[in-house]
């Protein structure tokens, strides 16, 4: 038997029905053929998580719990992919099976909207670096030190040491301002009332030295003084003074209040409280004076 007659058989062999699938021959060929889409399938997905991993861990993103389970559902996605592919090799209708999954996704998609919402935002925030560990950012009113950035959640800690879980939905769909996004330098105002009768030629050169004096002061920004308003019991000034510190943003304000209070003490400064002037008119006056006389 020369090779050429044995590779004739080899074909015959590989053209060889085993069984149906819907009407559909599945031959040696296509078993072989799906067995080697399997095994390219399994290769893939891991190469793909390996790279994926090797990314995530040289920035920094996510700690190893986390990176376990996107490397999972990566698996996952792939692994279903080549199986679409494999299952189409053998002749399987995919369509009838997509209709019924279609119609199952979307009532699992209500069912866990809230929780796709929070995995696709994790995704987002995983690829766009928006934030990330170790930032400060101020959430719902709170300012929160990032420690963790999960698929599904942040994990941050409060100024009152308190450990939150941030909704990774919450960090995309709402304001969320980032005070170490570019850099760490952020502004401090706080204002003061003085009253109007002050020298505020001297007001203003008080303020400036407590402002220029303050020793966690940013030197990148020399501090700003605004007379801002006349209010209805006093003259309104804003000081501004920048700091390179955002997580001690309310220690740092209550300092400036303090030095801007002894400075004013030692300068004879009144700082303005609301007052009400009361102005009668002339029978008034007279009811009020008869009222003394007779008692």
């Amino acid at each position: 038997m020369d090779l050429q007659e044995l590779f004739r058989q080899g074909q015959a062999a590989l053209r060889v029905d085993l069984f149906d699938i819907a009407g559909t021959p599945v031959t040696v060929s296509t078993l072989i053929s799906v067995f080697l889409i399997i095994i390219v399938t399994f290769l893939f997905s891991k190469g793909i998580r390996h790279a994926m991993e090797r990314l995530i861990k040289r920035k920094d993103v996510l700690d190893a719990g986390n990176i376990a389970v996107a490397s999972r559902l990566v698996h996952y996605v792939v692994l279903a992919f080549g199986l679409t592919i494999a299952l189409q090799t053998m002749g399987i209708n995919l369509t009838a099976l997509f209709a019924a999954g279609a119609i199952f996704a979307v009532a699992i998609g209500f069912a866990m909207q809230n929780l796709t919402a929070n995995f696709v935002s994790g995704l987002i925030l995983l690829v766009e670096r928006s934030v990330k560990p170790g930032d400060i950012v101020e959430v719902n009113d709170q300012i929160v030190m990032i420690k963790k950035m999960g698929i599904r959640a942040a994990i941050g800690r409060s100024l009152n040491e308190e450990d939150l879980i941030i909704p990774s939905s919450e960090l995309v769909q709402s304001t969320v301002r980032n005070y170490t996004l570019r850099d760490s330098v952020t502004r401090l105002r706080v204002p003061v009332g003085v009253t109007y009768g002050s020298d505020m030629a001297l007001v203003r050169r008080t303020l400036e030295k407590v402002a220029t004096d303050m020793p966690w002061r940013s030197k990148k920004h020399e501090p700003v003084i605004l007379m801002w308003e006349f209010g209805d019991s006093s003259v309104n000034f804003e000081v501004s003074v920048w700091t390179e510190d955002p997580w001690a943003r309310q220690r740092h304000r209550s300092a400036l209040h303090e030095a801007i209070w002894w400075a004013f003490k030692e300068a004879g400064i009144t700082i303005a409280f609301p007052q009400l002037d009361v102005h009668f008119d002339e029978p008034v006056v007279q009811s009020l004076r008869g009222l003394k006389s007779a008692s």
